[in-house]
C-alpha cells in the first residue's frame, strides 16, 4: 500500500501535480519540438559568403559550383562574390564582372579563395593579420605568362626592363621574383618591379615593359596588340597560389561544413573538366564573355587546374624563403595547412570515382 504522505505532501496531491505537469509536457513538447526545429532551420538559411580573390580562372570551380548547384547538395548555403579592388584590376584589362557578384563590403568571411603568398606575407607583415588555413589549391606550378611590347623579342632582353605586378607579397609579385631568380638575376637590380602595374592599361599607358599576366590578363593584353615572352609554365615554378582559406578559429567549430566545402571543390573542378558547356555558361554569365574563340582558350586553360588541389605545400616553402624575416621564422610550413580533408576524399578513392 503506498503511503497517504510523502515528505509531508499528500500522495494523491503529488500524484495530480506530476500528471498536470506531464500533461503539460506532452501538450507543449510539439511547440518546443518546432521551435527547435525552427532554429535549425535558420541557422542552415543562414547564407555564408564565399570570398573570391583576383578575377581568375583560379576562381571558376567555385563559381560553377554556386551556378550547378553543388554547394546546394552538399548542404551548403554558400555565395561566391568578388571583391571590388579585384573587379576593379580585371576592368583595367577590359573584363567586366557584374554588379551583383561584387560584395559591398570588405567583411571577413570564414571561407575564402586567393593567393596563399599574400596571405602568408599579411600574416607576417601586418598586425591584426588574419590567421588562416589552408585546404587545398588550384594553382601549385606557375602557368601564367610574361607578356610586353612587341620589340621584346626574347626572355634575356627583360633584364633591365620594368616589370609590373599587382603588390607585395601578390603571386604575381611571388612569380616575378621566382622567375628572376631561375634566370639568374637579382629581382632587386637586375630588372625594376612595379607595383601596381597589372593590367593592359599599364602597359599601353608605358607604365611597365611586361607584366605578370594570369590567364584573363594575358589574354586581353594579346589581344591589345602585346606579346606572350615567357610561358612561365615551362619552367614548373613551385606557387602558393589560389588557395581553399578558412580562419583558423571557425575551423575548430565547423570541420563538418569545411569537409563538405572540400568535397563540393573536387566535385565543381571534376564539372568542369567533364562538361565544357557548363563551364561555358558560368564564363559567359560570371565574367561576360561571350566570342567563342575566347571561352575556348579560356576553357584550355582551365582543364588545366589539379583534379587533386592539395595545398601549396612547395610553393610554401618558397614563400617561406623568398619573404624570409624574423616574423616568418617563427612559423613552421605545417602551421599553413590541413591537407586531412583532401586526403580523406584522395584515398577512399572518391575523386577518382568522379572521372570514370
Amino acid at each position: 500500500m503506498l503511503p497517504r504522505t510523502f515528505n509531508g505532501f499528500s500522495v494523491n496531491a503529488v500524484m495530480r501535480n506530476t500528471a498536470h505537469r506531464l500533461a503539460r509536457l506532452t501538450l507543449c513538447a510539439p511547440i518546443l519540438f518546432l521551435s527547435m526545429s525552427s532554429a535549425i532551420a535558420q541557422q542552415q538559411e543562414v547564407e555564408l559568403k564565399l570570398m573570391l580573390g583576383d578575377v581568375s580562372l583560379n576562381k571558376l570551380p567555385f563559381v560553377m559550383a554556386y551556378e550547378e548547384g553543388i554547394f546546394e547538395k552538399n548542404g551548403l548555403n554558400l555565395k561566391p562574390m568578388f571583391t571590388r579592388g579585384s573587379v576593379e584590376i580585371i576592368r583595367l584589362s577590359g573584363v567586366d564582372v557584374p554588379e551583383e557578384f561584387i560584395l559591398q563590403s570588405n567583411s571577413q568571411t570564414p571561407i575564402k579563395i586567393g593567393g596563399a603568398s599574400p596571405t602568408i606575407v599579411r600574416l607576417t607583415t601586418r598586425t591584426g593579420g588574419w590567421d588562416p588555413v589552408i585546404l587545398g589549391s588550384t594553382h601549385r606550378v606557375s602557368r601564367w605568362r610574361i607578356v610586353g611590347r612587341p620589340d621584346i623579342t626574347s626572355p634575356e632582353q627583360l633584364k633591365g626592363k620594368r616589370i609590373g605586378y599587382s603588390g607585395v607579397g601578390a603571386v604575381t609579385h611571388f612569380m616575378a621574383t621566382s622567375f628572376a631568380e631561375a634566370m639568374g638575376w637579382d629581382p632587386r637590380f637586375d630588372w625594376s618591379m612595379m607595383a601596381d602595374g597589372l593590367g593592359v592599361a599599364p602597359l599601353q599607358n608605358g607604365y611597365v615593359d611586361a607584366i605578370i599576366g594570369p590567364e584573363l590578363h594575358t589574354t586581353m593584353a594579346v589581344d591589345a596588340g602585346y606579346k606572350v615572352l615567357v610561358d612561365l609554365g615551362e619552367y614548373e615554378l613551385p606557387v602558393a597560389g589560389s588557395s581553399f582559406l578558412v580562419d583558423r578559429t571557425w575551423l575548430e567549430d565547423n570541420r563538418d561544413t569545411a569537409r563538405r566545402f572540400v568535397k563540393s571543390s573536387v566535385e565543381a573542378i571534376a564539372l568542369l573538366k567533364n562538361d565544357k558547356q557548363a563551364a561555358f555558361r558560368t564564363l559567359r554569365k560570371w565574367f561576360q564573355l561571350t566570342d567563342p574563340e575566347l571561352l575556348e582558350y579560356f576553357y584550355r586553360e582551365a582543364e588545366k587546374l589539379p583534379s587533386k588541389p592539395y595545398p601549396p605545400y612547395e610553393g610554401l616553402k618558397k614563400v617561406m624563403e623568398i619573404y624570409d624575416s624574423h616574423e616568418m621564422r617563427k612559423y613552421t610550413l605545417e602551421h599553413f595547412y590541413d591537407d586531412s580533408f583532401m586526403r580523406e576524399l584522395d584515398e577512399s578513392g572518391y575523386i577518382d570515382s568522379l572521372y570514370k
